[in-house]
C-alpha cells in the first residue's frame, strides 16, 4: 500500500472531512485574493471584463488551464466563477463514465454557468464527442432508442464555460483542446510569493509565524501553494504540541527534520529516486519503466508527481534515451546522505 507523501502536491483522499474543509477555506475566491500566476490574472481578468462589457448574452470562451499539480488550477476555476458572479459546477473526467452522466450534468446548466472538469484528459472517448458540439454549438446530440429505430435528437444548452484542468496536455485529443478559446499554463510560484500564501494562511487560521520562519518554509514548499499550506499545518501542529503556539526558526527547522523534508524540498522519497536511478546507472540516462520497477510506483506517477519539481530544481533531466541524474542532483545526493 503506497504510503501518502507531505510533498505529494494532490487532494486528500476525503477520509479527513475536517481536513478538507480547512484546504478549502483557505482557497482565495478572487483576483485580488489570488497570490501568483500575475500574466493569467491579467488575461483573464481582461477577458472577463469584456464579456461583462458586451453584455448580450455571450459567455466566456471555453478555458484550459494545464501545469503540475498543486497550482492552483481548481481554486483559479472558482475564482473565474466568481468574477463572472455565476454558479460553478464541479467534476472530474474519471467521474463522467457515460455520455449520458454528461448529458444530465449539461441539462441542468443555466446561462452563464461554469463546468469545472478536473482531469480532462481522462474523459472516455465516447464522452468527449458529445462534449465537441455542446462546447462549439451550444447542442446536444442524443441517441433515443436502438437498431433500426433509433435516432438521433438535437437539444439546446445554455451558454455555459467549461473551464479543464490537466497536468498532461499532450493527452488532450486535438479536437476537444481546439475547442478551448483561452489556453493557460500555470507556473511554479516564485518563493516571495509562497512566503505570501503562507502568510495568508497563518492569518485565516489565527497562527503566528515569524518572518524567519515563514521564509525557512518557503524554500521547502516546492514552489507549491497546495504543499506549502500543508506544510504549515504540519508545522503549526508541532508548535501547539511541544510549544507556544507560536512559529519561529527553531520550531519550523524542527518540525521539517521530522518530516524529512530538506532545504530543496525533497523528502525521503524523492531522494531514494535520484539515489537508485544514480547508483544503479551513473550517469547512463535511465528509462522511466526502469525507474518506476527501482522504486515501486507506477511510471505514471514518477512522471506527473516526481519529474516536474525535479526537472524544475535542475536535479533530473529527461533525454530522448531516458532520464538523468544532473550534477546538481548528484552534488545533492552527496550533500544529503
Amino acid at each position: 500500500m503506497a504510503i501518502e507523501r507531505l510533498v505529494e502536491p494532490t487532494l486528500s483522499s476525503g477520509n479527513d472531512s475536517e481536513e478538507e474543509k480547512i484546504e478549502i477555506s483557505l482557497r482565495p475566491t478572487s483576483f485580488s485574493e489570488y497570490i501568483g500566476q500575475e500574466h493569467l490574472k491579467n488575461n483573464l481578468r481582461l477577458a472577463i471584463d469584456a464579456v461583462k462589457k458586451r453584455n448580450d448574452g455571450s459567455s466566456l470562451d471555453h478555458v484550459l488551464l494545464y501545469g503540475p499539480p498543486g497550482l492552483g488550477k481548481t481554486t483559479m476555476a472558482g475564482v473565474i466563477a466568481h468574477e463572472l458572479g455565476a454558479s460553478l459546477r464541479v467534476t472530474s473526467g474519471p467521474a463522467i463514465e457515460r455520455a449520458g452522466d454528461l448529458a444530465s450534468i449539461l441539462t441542468n446548466l443555466k446561462d452563464g454557468d461554469v463546468l469545472f472538469i478536473d482531469e480532462i484528459h481522462r474523459l472516455r472517448r465516447a464522452v468527449e464527442e458529445v462534449l465537441y458540439s455542446a462546447m462549439e454549438d451550444y447542442k446536444l446530440d442524443i441517441v433515443i432508442g436502438k437498431g433500426p429505430a433509433a435516432r438521433s435528437v438535437r437539444l439546446d444548452l445554455p451558454h455555459f464555460t467549461v473551464i479543464g484542468a490537466t497536468t498532461r496536455t499532450g493527452s488532450l485529443a486535438g479536437p476537444l483542446r481546439d475547442r478551448f478559446g483561452i489556453i493557460h499554463r500555470l507556473e511554479y510560484y516564485k518563493e516571495s510569493e509562497i512566503e505570501q500564501i503562507i502568510n495568508r494562511t497563518a492569518r485565516i487560521l489565527s497562527t503566528k509565524i515569524l518572518p524567519e520562519a515563514t521564509e525557512l518554509l518557503a524554500t521547502r514548499s516546492r514552489l507549491t501553494p497546495r504543499i506549502a499550506n500543508r506544510i504549515f499545518k504540519r508545522v503549526r501542529d508541532y508548535a501547539d504540541v511541544n510549544g507556544d503556539g507560536i512559529i519561529d526558526r527553531e520550531v519550523a527547522t524542527r518540525s521539517l527534520e521530522l518530516m524529512e523534508i530538506d532545504y530543496l524540498g525533497l523528502d525521503p522519497a524523492d531522494r531514494n529516486m535520484l539515489r537508485l536511478m544514480y547508483e544503479n546507472y551513473g550517469e547512463r540516462p535511465v528509462g522511466l519503466t526502469t525507474i518506476a520497477a527501482l522504486t515501486g510506483d507506477e511510471a505514471s506517477t514518477i512522471e506527473d508527481f516526481y519529474e516536474p519539481y525535479l526537472m524544475q530544481m535542475g536535479l533530473l533531466a529527461r533525454t530522448p534515451k531516458g532520464r538523468v541524474v544532473t550534477e546538481k542532483g548528484r552534488k545533492h545526493l552527496q550533500r544529503t546522505s
